[in-house]
């Protein structure tokens, strides 16, 4: 069975929070500024909900995760239309429609004077049943956001995160709905993220319950093996993410060949260069996946600055020619 750690090995916060990692140390829930909670705009420390809420013991919450670069949120309605069927794939509704959660992102970031930061917005069933069956509870919705530049450190992301293959393993489709960004479905990623952690690792490369290589515990990955073409794993048992799809449309654009398939574990040795993809760590290149060393080169580093572009991260004209 893979290790779940203990008291002895839980890392303190300022070894996480550290120079590998550019996140807001702050704890989330001591802050000053607002959230979005149910259709009002409530002062961030009020925003609670009660111990017996459904979702905190049987993990029947949605969310998503989404960027703002200058102001704008990157696609954002593509962002809300996933959360509703996030939701309807465990059951239950949103209560409220697309533009109108479109707007309240809108406003969220404007009552918190976001111009670069991460919005998450989060659904989840509440307390008026206890129990397996929860049909009777309401549904919630809150939308918070705050300041994130970058989800690694400028020194870590341009060397090469270091990942460790986990002992877990993405599950099968036929056993949970892998698809949807449901909140159980992290239980195994913030496993393997904190076994990496403790090792020494950025970030840990998950497997899918048949073996192959499925993604990182928050990202999708991607492949170069000495040629032009880009390699990805078939998204089959785990999420299709925005940020993948926005990649390869790039890719396509510069008039690389991207290539959708099965990748197995024995073929790490022979990549060249790795990146994952992701809303909170954009397009992050991988230094290192256990034994095995990669250098960024010249597809990586496009795609980086061709991302960074897309979303208005820097001037069109500090784009390098391909």
């Amino acid at each position: 069975m893979p290790n779940t750690g203990t008291e002895s090995n839980i890392l303190p916060r300022e070894k996480i929070v550290g120079k590998e990692y550019y996140v807001d140390s702050d704890s989330f829930d001591d802050r000053d500024g607002f959230i979005w909670f149910d259709g009002e705009m409530v002062p961030w420390r009020d925003a609670r909900v009660h111990v017996l809420s459904h979702a905190l013991h049987y993990a029947s919450a949605v969310f998503e995760g989404e960027r703002v670069y200058g102001g704008e949120i990157f696609k954002l309605t593509e962002h809300t239309e996933r959360l509703a069927e996030s939701a309807q794939s465990l059951g239950f509704q949103l209560p409220y429609g697309t533009a109108e959660i479109d707007a309240a992102c809108h406003e969220v970031c404007t009552a918190n004077a976001i111009v670069d930061g991460y919005v998450r917005p989060l659904a989840w069933r509440g307390s008026e049943m206890m129990g397996v069956s929860a049909q009777a509870t309401r549904i919630h919705l809150a939308i918070a956001a705050w300041p994130w530049p970058s989800y690694f450190s400028p020194e870590a992301r341009m060397k090469g995160i270091r990942l460790q293959t986990s002992e877990w393993r993405r599950p099968s489709p036929e056993t949970a709905p892998v698809k949807t960004k449901a909140a159980g479905l992290y239980m195994i990623c913030t496993l393997s993220k904190h076994a990496a952690e403790r090792d020494g690792f950025e970030d840990a490369l998950m497997l899918d319950w048949r073996g192959r290589v499925a993604e990182a515990t928050g990202a999708n990955i991607f492949f170069i093996f000495g040629d032009d073409t880009l390699h990805t794993p078939v998204p089959d048992c785990f999420l299709d993410g925005i940020t993948r799809r926005t990649v390869i449309g790039l890719a396509r654009d510069r008039g690389i060949e991207v290539v959708e398939r099965i990748v197995m574990p024995d073929e790490l040795d022979r990549a060249t260069e790795v990146f994952l993809t992701g809303t909170a760590c954009e397009v992050t290149p991988v230094g290192s996946i256990d034994e095995h060393t990669y250098t960024p080169g010249e597809i990586t580093k496009v795609l980086m600055e061709d991302y960074e572009k897309t979303v208005g991260k820097q001037p069109a004209d500090a784009v390098s020619a391909a």
